[in-house]
């Protein structure tokens, strides 16, 4: 099979999706790679150690998507890219169609067969290729908000972690999965008292079994998310639904509760946010204000950290991308539960039942596109 690696081209955006070392695990299994030129150098791989590793440089998109039988992204396809996009193609990336109708009418309408990471699932309803990134984002959101907490980035002039004789912030976590923890870990360590609710018990009891004594582990309602979100100097939204739009938990009127120049991070922002105030952002521009509130939604937050997000990215991916191209997108599915839940969009046919009830499309089922 021919394979494509794109540039990516969403703004700030310097992951890419395959390693030089992705390339040779490719090549072994007797697959072509083709690499846009210039693909990885914002993680600090250049066009030469990718033709050392036996990839063929191409020019531009076009010359990708002409060439390949399987295209590669990080970051969902933009507009430009809508056109290029084959028929019968397979496009493997993270798509978060439920927050993007326009993407998904395009996808639709391409006849490709669209793969995307966040919706490969294994049994246990884990998300592997989720997990990477959303460790990422989780380790990021507290750093962003502590730069945003200093007062020339808009911010209340609160050190997240206090000093001696001088209190620490209060940061309110609302999910306890991957991002929540993570999240949870870097607050903790910097010495904020840190809040993390959630609706699963069992969760609750991992995190106050693992977590250190300045973590609170709580279980989440609309009145106690209220009450927290109060006196928070920062909130952190890692809600996950998986595949779906995010819930919108932190209304407009809590927000007017909230401290004049505390920090909100929105890490759901991908799924369409779960705060109601959210609106996606970029790293070129990443905040905005609402009732005196600082709102950072950058909506890839691992593209900040590149170099290390990209590993820790393509460790994941590789195995799925090589067993895609060593059977083709229909056996492969035939012979994996994990591959085939990510079947968003195949051959036109929406095949991810909250994709299709987020836009009011059609939904098939993809094994009926697997008979």
């Amino acid at each position: 099979m021919n394979v494509g690696v794109l540039k990516e081209i969403k703004v700030a955006e310097k992951r890419v999706s395959m390693t030089p070392a992705g390339v040779i695990a490719m090549r072994r299994n007797g697959h072509q790679v083709f690499v846009e030129k210039g693909a990885g150098s914002g993680a600090g791989y250049g066009d030469a150690d990718y033709a050392a590793a036996g990839a063929v440089i191409l020019d531009g998109p076009a010359e990708i998507f002409d060439t390949s039988d399987m295209v590669m992204h990080v970051k969902e396809p933009q507009p430009s890219e809508y056109d290029l996009i084959r028929e019968d193609q397979i496009l493997f990336t993270y798509l978060h169609l439920a927050a993007d109708e326009g993407q998904t009418r395009a996808l639709v309408k391409s006849g490709s067969v669209a793969i995307a990471y966040e919706t490969i699932e294994r049994d246990n309803g884990t998300l592997p290729l989720l997990v990477p990134m959303s460790e990422v984002a989780g380790r990021m959101a507290p750093q962003e908000a502590a730069k945003y907490m200093e007062m020339p980035q808009g911010g209340m002039g609160i050190l997240l972690g206090g000093v001696t004789g001088v209190e620490p912030a209060n940061v309110v976590i609302i999910g306890g999965g991957v991002v929540g923890i993570n999240a949870a870990k870097i607050a903790c360590g910097l010495g904020a008292v840190v809040y993390v609710l959630d609706t699963n018990l069992e969760r609750l009891a991992y995190l106050d079994d693992v977590m250190p004594a300045n973590c609170y582990p709580i279980l989440s309602n609309a009145i106690v998310l209220d009450e927290l979100v109060k006196k928070a100097d920062v909130v952190i939204g890692a809600v996950l639904v998986a595949g779906a739009k995010a819930p919108k938990l932190l209304s407009r009127g809590m927000l007017k509760g909230m401290k004049k120049g505390a920090v909100i991070v929105d890490v759901a922002i991908d799924q369409g946010g779960c705060f109601e105030t959210s609106r996606p952002t970029t790293h070129d521009n990443p905040c905005f204000e609402v009732d005196g509130v600082v709102h950072y939604c950058v909506a890839n937050m691992p593209g900040a950290v590149a170099k290390t997000a990209t590993r820790a990215l393509t460790n994941a991916t590789l195995p799925y991308a090589v067993h895609i191209a060593n059977s083709g997108w229909r056996n492969a599915m035939r012979e994996s539960r994990e591959i085939r839940r990510g079947a968003n969009v195949v051959k036109g046919s929406v095949t991810y039942r909250a994709i299709a009830d987020a836009w009011g499309l059609d939904y098939t089922p993809i094994d009926a596109l697997l008979s």
